[in-house]
């Protein structure tokens, strides 16, 4: 059997491109002169790195997502974990190298002990993760005693500023463009070839040459653009890492076969002989594990930790996830449709920042962006069954 293409596959690249389009003329008419700033490549820069930071925590959410879960104290996590290597990098003297490895353990123990006890005391995850967004939140003000917390000593090392300030040097992002295209394509033939195998759907040729085409454009484009600036970001080297590790996790060991089945019928996944508390306390771990880094990440691109550090991150992420298709009763949910979600949480988010609009009115845009994304998991839900 093979695949066909239909509109629904382009519904949101349609909404991206309508958003950049709005962020692109809406300053024409009224009136502002950086009608062009929005796609100039500065602004795609900073772009890549709001969206990398989105995007990291985004894939973690898939994971708790996908077997039926949700995550409300990702945000907080972000504050906090962030905030421990700064204290320690500030307050402390440590070297950058140990104090994030302190808080990135620190994130995985806590995740870990959350996942725990939402499958071995039986308690709703929401309820867990909500306690641990209050309880995490009061931590993080704590640790940083009201203050701004510098991740950069005086005289001491920047590793910790440099996930978010680091640019690839320019041959190095063309070599890097060469190397993430070679390996789509091999990883498209080896995929094809086994689902055939076994009598699988699989994408006619055209469809996908059309794919592998697209990709490979996006991809040069992407490093063409960053390279009129400074070069490639860092941080979306660092999301690109994740989100191959998530897909390899997710597409390609059973451990992900097994978050799909515990999402699409838990009941059925245990008569099949599925660990379903080991399986869920390990997507809680990895959760952990991404939220550290996104941490790391959100409070070096902040050039400090502040109390609002992480603040309402988790909406975003599970809001990218929702936009990118992944159902909130889980058992659906792709990588791809993640960053496709993320990206337009980050544009209309940098394209208000440009247009100077009000923090009342993103959170405004926010929440609803985010009702509109859950009504649309909802009425696919309907329709599906």
């Amino acid at each position: 059997m093979r695949n066909t293409l239909s509109a629904r596959d382009f519904s949101m690249l349609i909404a991206l491109l309508l958003i950049w389009a709005y962020f692109v003329f809406a300053p024409m008419v009224i009136g502002n002169d950086y009608s062009m700033t929005f796609v100039g490549s500065r602004n795609l820069s900073v772009l890549a790195v709001d969206l990398s930071i989105t995007a990291i925590l985004a894939l973690g959410m898939l994971l708790v997502i996908l077997p039926g879960h949700i995550d409300l104290a990702a945000g907080s996590g972000v504050g906090l974990f962030g905030a421990i290597a700064a204290v320690l990098v500030f307050w402390r003297n440590w070297h950058a190298a140990p104090a994030l490895l302190v808080g990135l353990v620190a994130a995985v123990v806590a995740w870990t002990l959350m996942g725990a006890m939402i499958v071995k005391q039986r308690v709703p995850a929401f309820i867990i993760t909500l306690g641990g967004l209050l309880a995490f939140r009061g931590l993080h003000w704590l640790i940083i005693r009201g203050q701004t917390i510098p991740v950069v000593r005086g005289g001491g090392d920047n590793l910790y500023s440099s996930l978010t300030t680091y640019y690839l040097p320019h041959w190095a992002g063309y070599a890097l463009a060469a190397l993430v295209i070679a390996g789509l394509v091999v990883a498209k033939r080896v995929a094809r070839r086994r689902r055939m195998a076994y009598g699988f759907e699989v994408d006619d040729g055209e469809l996908t040459f059309v794919k592998l085409f697209i990709a490979a454009q996006i991809v040069v484009l992407f490093v063409l653009v960053t390279n009129q600036f400074r070069g490639v970001p860092l941080p979306a080297v660092i999301l690109g890492a994740t989100a191959l590790f998530v897909w390899v996790l997710t597409q390609h060991t059973p451990f992900g076969r097994y978050l799909y089945a515990i999402g699409g019928n838990e009941e059925a996944a245990v008569f099949s002989g599925v660990r379903v508390d080991r399986v869920v306390i390990g997507a809680f771990s990895i959760m952990g594990l991404i939220v550290g880094l996104t941490g790391f990440m959100q409070t070096a691109y902040s050039g400090a930790s502040t109390s609002t550090v992480g603040q309402l991150m988790e909406l975003d992420a599970i809001a990218a996830c929702v936009i990118g298709g992944t159902s909130l009763r889980g058992g659906r949910g792709s990588v791809a449709g993640v960053l496709f979600g993320a990206l337009i949480m980050a544009s209309l988010l940098n394209g208000m920042t440009l247009m100077a609009v009000s923090p009342e009115a993103k959170y405004i845009a926010r929440g609803v962006v985010l009702i509109l994304a859950v009504w649309m998991d909802v009425k696919l839900a309907g329709k599906a069954a």
